[in-house]
């Protein structure tokens, strides 16, 4: 017997559950006793997360991702830790990998640690969708506290997401190369998260649209190191391609490098574009054109959701997507 149980018995949410539980008088009478009518007869103890929601705190949250080493992750971190602390909140950081065990080991260890929230950063949690059995470990994670996601979706109780507008990012990018006259547009990808699944519906949707073929040829899935990539295209010696889309700026740095090597000028023969809008996209030479997704907005509104479920507030959305724009610089001709 848990929260969720005593708000499906009593045919009220959560919130309604919790402002019970710490005497809120948000509550009107009538719904009190339906509520501790079934406490009562379930032999329902309030836990550390209903009263979490209340004065009683633990002032802890919970931040797992994959890989504090990656730009993108430790950039959201910092800006997670930050907003945090403003609030009096610590915070317990866990790198789970991307294996799906691993990410079940690392989160039950947070949970065991008596988090009042878990803050998931990258799309590598969001699986393939609600159907996905590998996901059922963030749903339960989720009957014992608030779980948000940064950067993906998973949709289901208690689970609050927020994540970039990917697919029309990419859509919107690659029909600037296909009106610039751009016909064999590479995409360049490091993963099958739901982001990166979001990118190249985009990429697809574009050169479909515009009547061209989405060729398997031109899409490359490679590890996100620059002198990797480089190297990786350098061997591709029948390969030919007037532009690139990446879906990190690491990606597209590579390619300029490749680039640079083949003696090819960029913007004039070659267009590349990033995502992220990184340092990184400015501390290249020419300073490289990339997709804003607005990472610290994303991490602005999972805190701000917490907080609100916090105070037991009604209708915390549980999904939100902010739109991404392009940073243009020297790498593109539009």
């Amino acid at each position: 017997m848990n929260i969720y149980d005593v708000a499906k018995m009593s045919g009220v949410s959560i919130a309604t559950v919790s402002r019970v539980v710490n005497g809120s008088d948000k509550v009107s009478d009538r719904t009190k006793q339906k509520v501790l009518a079934v406490m009562e007869e379930c032999g329902y103890t309030p836990n550390v997360f209903a009263r979490g929601l209340g004065l009683d705190s633990m002032k802890t949250i919970g931040i797992l991702c994959p890989d504090i080493s990656d730009a993108f992750i430790a950039q959201a971190v910092a800006f997670l830790e930050n907003r945090l602390h403003k609030y009096g909140y610590d915070c317990i950081l866990g790198c789970s990998g991307y294996d799906t065990e691993a990410k079940k080991v690392h989160m039950e260890r947070l949970l065991s640690k008596r988090i009042d929230a878990l803050i998931l950063v990258g799309s590598t949690y969001a699986g393939h969708g609600k159907d996905d059995n590998n996901l059922s470990y963030i749903y339960e994670a989720a009957q014992k506290t608030p779980v948000f996601l940064i950067n993906g979706l998973i949709e289901g109780e208690n689970i609050y997401c927020c994540y970039g507008d990917d697919f029309q990012a990419v859509y919107d990018v690659t029909s600037e190369l296909i009106c610039r006259g751009k016909k064999r547009i590479l995409f360049l990808c490091d993963s099958y998260s739901y982001s990166a699944r979001k990118k190249l519906a985009g990429y697809e949707a574009a050169l479909t649209d515009a009547g061209y073929p989405a060729l398997n040829e031109l899409k490359f899935y490679t590890k996100n190191r620059i002198h990797y990539v480089r190297d990786m295209l350098l061997e591709q010696k029948d390969l030919e391609f007037d532009s690139v889309v990446a879906t990190d700026d690491c990606l597209a740095i590579g390619a300029l490098k490749y680039a640079k090597i083949k003696g090819m000028r960029v913007p004039e023969d070659i267009c590349i574009t990033g995502y992220n809008n990184s340092q990184l996209s400015v501390g290249c030479e020419p300073e490289l054109t990339s997709v804003d997704n607005h990472l610290e907005k994303l991490c602005d509104n999972a805190i701000d959701n917490m907080l609100k479920v916090f105070q037991g507030e009604e209708n915390v959305p549980a999904k939100t997507e902010i739109p991404c724009n392009l940073k243009k610089r020297c790498t593109t001709d539009f």
